[in-house]
């Protein structure tokens, strides 16, 4: 009889007490935080995470999002229609999305997610890339920094980023699923690229390439929670106090310490989305 052990997680990597990390993405208006918020906030913090943007991916979130920012000192919003999602825009949608920005300046730092899905195509394409650039001149409109969600719609991402350039106040290219050459031509268009749970991944080979050689002043970290949890909690609920292991993660793949990478990828979200933050 063969008795097989549980392996134990290896602990979440502790930062110096004068370094901050910052999710720069995660849901946290989605049901599976309902029940633990507070808690999981306070985690996140005890881990490093002083600060939090929740994302709005639709009219009811983006809602949601602000009212979270309210409620939580470490939590920032941001509005939006996912592209998963823009079939359901109807009019006043946007007015409503821009008059929620105008009435909460201090609690909104950035216009999305938004962009396109090729793989689950829960809107058609055509639908998506008309949203799409609807959304990328109402957010220069606002004044708001872009996020961007691209799954497998590479080339008609650049294109349509290159076509509504220039971004006068920047964006980021959350969950960056490419390689490294899409990495460039999106550097050059003056956004950031996210790295997510997946350059934990075995298979995260790509990621790893590009989070290995883009200069650490390009990049910032996110959870995409409760989404991509990273190893060693890949498949589980993903949470903002797990963003060290991504941070050590990227320090490992640079040769650094995870200080210098929390420090200037915090630096480097607080630069695009406009805020302070206080530890």
């Amino acid at each position: 009889m063969v008795i097989k052990m549980k392996k134990n997680k290896p602990p979440i990597p502790s930062l110096a007490a004068n370094s901050i990390l910052i999710d720069s993405h995660c849901h946290l208006d989605m049901n599976s935080y309902k029940e633990d918020l507070d808690e999981l906030l306070l985690r996140a913090k005890t881990h490093g995470v002083h600060s939090i943007i929740t994302i709005g991916i639709d009219e009811k979130s983006s809602f949601a999002a602000v009212e979270l920012a309210k409620k939580y000192p470490m939590v920032k919003a941001t509005v939006g229609v996912h592209p998963h999602d823009v079939e359901q825009i109807e009019d006043g949608t946007y007015e409503r999305i821009q008059n929620l920005v105008n009435e909460n300046r201090e609690h909104i730092v950035a216009y999305g997610e938004i962009g396109l899905d090729y793989v689950k195509q829960y809107a058609e394409p055509a639908a998506q890339r008309k949203a799409f650039r609807e959304q990328l001149f109402l957010a220069k409109d606002l004044a708001l920094p872009v996020i961007i969600h691209d799954r497998e719609a590479h080339s008609d991402i650049l294109e349509i980023l290159q076509q509504a350039a220039p971004f006068p106040t920047g964006g980021v290219m959350h969950c960056f699923s490419g390689n490294y050459h899409l990495a460039e031509e999106i550097i050059k268009l003056g956004f950031f690229l996210s790295i997510p749970g997946v350059v934990t991944f075995k298979n995260g080979k790509d990621l790893q390439e590009v989070a290995a050689k883009v200069p650490l002043q390009s990049l910032m970290l996110e959870t995409d929670g409760p989404f991509l949890a990273p190893v060693p909690w890949r498949g589980k609920r993903n949470e903002p106090s797990y963003l060290p292991y991504i941070a050590q993660k990227v320090a490992d793949l640079k040769g650094i310490s995870i200080e210098d990478v929390a420090n200037q990828t915090s630096h480097n979200v607080l630069s695009l989305f406009n805020y302070n933050v206080t530890i």
